[in-house]
């Protein structure tokens, strides 16, 4: 059965503005950039179906992508649950990904940063641009599964590093905002953030059944649910997110089949 829900475009002011059924289309002809957010795993957890949840994310990700082609996929954090020696078989599911991958450390995946490096070939906290747009990494964890703010020294450096990009978007696995249940609140990131006009907006998991866009301080905050583990929303899916020429942003759920919650995320930044 059809699931119909409202469209929202986020003002620049933090409101949303419901839109009559949904938005438009976009032109693939005026898209810069094209890339997908899954989050919450939990490969492992007892009592869960998550050789199954990994399968089918996997599975519709790549079916997406050969209608319309991804970027890159973000995993953000969770991605086994709590048991290390759940990462070769996590690790196998995912590398069936059709498309370049990178994951973020939730607080489930409790190894230290060199065990990740080794599992991952990437280190907790990194960056990567494509184009004139740059994209930060942020653990916000470690092995022991402590709620943490991302390490603000190397936040700082590495948006100057990006300062000149026409757009930066970040991940982080917990909500650094306090905006929800399970979130961290960060303040002195913001001292940080309020410095670099060209944060587009961060994504964040953790939050099972948070799948909207939450702001603080004009910045979006962008959930994406779950595609594993034993609660949250009634679906188990992914957030695709469409940069277009204009420097708008078209995202939405796929929840895995149909397409839900569409946003719109004007331009409401200057250029650094």
């Amino acid at each position: 059965m059809s699931i119909s829900v409202p469209a929202f475009l986020l003002l620049a002011n933090g409101d949303l503005l419901r839109i009559p059924e949904s938005l438009p289309r976009q032109n693939k002809q005026k898209r810069l950039l094209r890339f997908v957010v899954a989050s919450d795993g939990h490969y492992g957890q007892p009592n869960t179906d998550y050789i199954n949840y990994f399968s089918t994310v996997v599975n519709r990700i790549n079916e997406e992508h050969a209608k319309d082609p991804f970027d890159f996929c973000m995993i953000n954090g969770d991605i086994v649950h709590d048991d290390k020696n759940h990462y070769p078989a996590a690790k196998l599911a995912l590398d069936k990904l059709a498309m370049k991958y990178y994951v973020s450390q939730g607080n489930h995946d409790r190894v230290t940063p060199l065990e990740w490096k080794m599992v991952w070939d990437m280190p907790v906290n990194f960056d990567f641009k494509i184009k004139r747009n740059s994209f930060l990494v942020a653990t916000t964890s470690n092995e022991k599964g402590t709620y943490l703010c991302p390490d603000l020294k190397w936040l700082d450096e590495s948006l100057h590093k990006h300062r000149k990009q026409d757009n930066i978007f970040i991940f982080m696995h917990i909500n650094a905002a306090g905006q929800t249940k399970h979130a961290v609140n960060c303040p002195e990131m913001f001292e940080i953030l309020k410095k670099y006009k060209n944060v587009r907006g961060i994504f964040n998991g953790h939050d099972h059944d948070e799948d909207g866009i939450r702001t603080r301080e004009n910045i979006p905050f962008i959930f994406d649910a779950h595609f594993g583990g034993s609660w949250g929303t009634s679906y188990r899916g992914f957030r695709v997110v469409e940069l277009m020429k204009d420097d708008s942003i078209l995202t939405y759920i796929l929840n895995p089949f149909e397409r839900i919650n569409e946003a719109g995320i004007p331009v409401v930044h200057s250029k650094s």
